[in-house]
C-alpha cells in the first residue's frame, strides 16, 4: 500500500509499465519529434481507428502539433534503444533529430520512422488542455509496421540505458516536473477564478 504520492506514482509505473513511442510531427520545413509513454488505442471499431496522446506543451513537437493539427506515432523496439537519446535526451530545437535516420514523408506530412515496430499515422479531431499538457484525441488515416522486435517497456529502458544517459533522463525529467507542477496550478487556478486574467 503506499503511503504517500510518490510512492502511488513509483507504482503505477511499475504495475503499467508504458511501452515508448516516438512522436513525430512537421509543419512546413520544421520538424520534430519526442520520446512519450502516454499514447493509448481510443476507439472500438475496427472501421473508424482512434488514438490518444498527451504531449507535454512546453516540447517544441506540441508546437508543431497544434499548427499542423497532425502526428504519427511510432511503437519504439528493445533494439532501437538509441531513439531514447536521439528523442528524448535533445531538443529539436536545437539539434536535428532525423539525420541519418530513414524516413519518409506521411499522407498528413509527418515524418514516418521506418525502423519503428508500429507507426500510426493520426489527424487531431479533438483536444484538451490540461494545463501541462494537451490531450489529443486522432483519427488514424494510415499504418505501417517495420522490423520484427520486443516494444521497449519504461522498466527495460532503464536498465538498458547507459549511466550518463540515465543521469540526463532523471535530470529533465526533475525540470519537467517542475514546469508541469507550475503548468497545473496555474491552470488549476484559471478553473478555480474563471473571471481572472491571467
Amino acid at each position: 500500500m503506499p503511503k504517500n504520492l510518490t510512492e502511488f506514482d513509483d507504482l503505477l509505473d511499475l504495475v503499467l509499465d508504458p511501452v515508448l513511442w516516438v512522436v513525430t510531427a512537421r509543419c512546413g520545413d520544421e520538424q520534430s519529434g519526442l520520446i512519450a509513454t502516454f499514447v493509448q488505442k481510443a476507439s472500438l471499431v475496427p472501421a473508424l481507428p482512434r488514438m490518444v496522446a498527451a504531449i507535454a506543451r512546453h516540447h517544441y513537437t506540441w508546437s508543431l502539433i497544434e499548427n499542423s493539427q497532425s502526428f504519427a506515432l511510432h511503437l519504439v523496439g528493445e533494439t532501437r534503444l538509441d531513439w531514447v537519446d536521439r528523442f528524448g535526451l535533445h531538443s529539436g530545437r536545437t539539434s536535428d533529430k532525423f539525420a541519418g535516420l530513414p524516413t519518409r514523408r506521411g499522407t498528413t506530412g509527418s515524418p514516418l520512422l521506418e525502423d519503428a515496430l508500429l507507426w500510426v499515422e493520426c489527424r487531431v479531431e479533438a483536444s484538451l488542455d490540461t494545463g501541462d499538457r494537451t490531450i489529443y484525441l486522432a483519427e488514424v488515416v494510415s499504418v505501417g509496421t517495420g522490423p520484427d522486435d520486443r516494444p521497449l517497456r519504461l522498466k527495460r529502458m532503464l536498465e538498458l540505458l547507459p549511466e550518463h544517459q540515465r543521469s540526463e533522463l532523471q535530470r529533465m525529467t526533475a525540470n519537467d516536473i517542475t514546469l508541469d507542477t507550475a503548468a497545473i496550478e496555474t491552470w488549476r487556478a484559471g478553473k478555480r477564478n474563471p473571471g481572472r486574467s491571467e
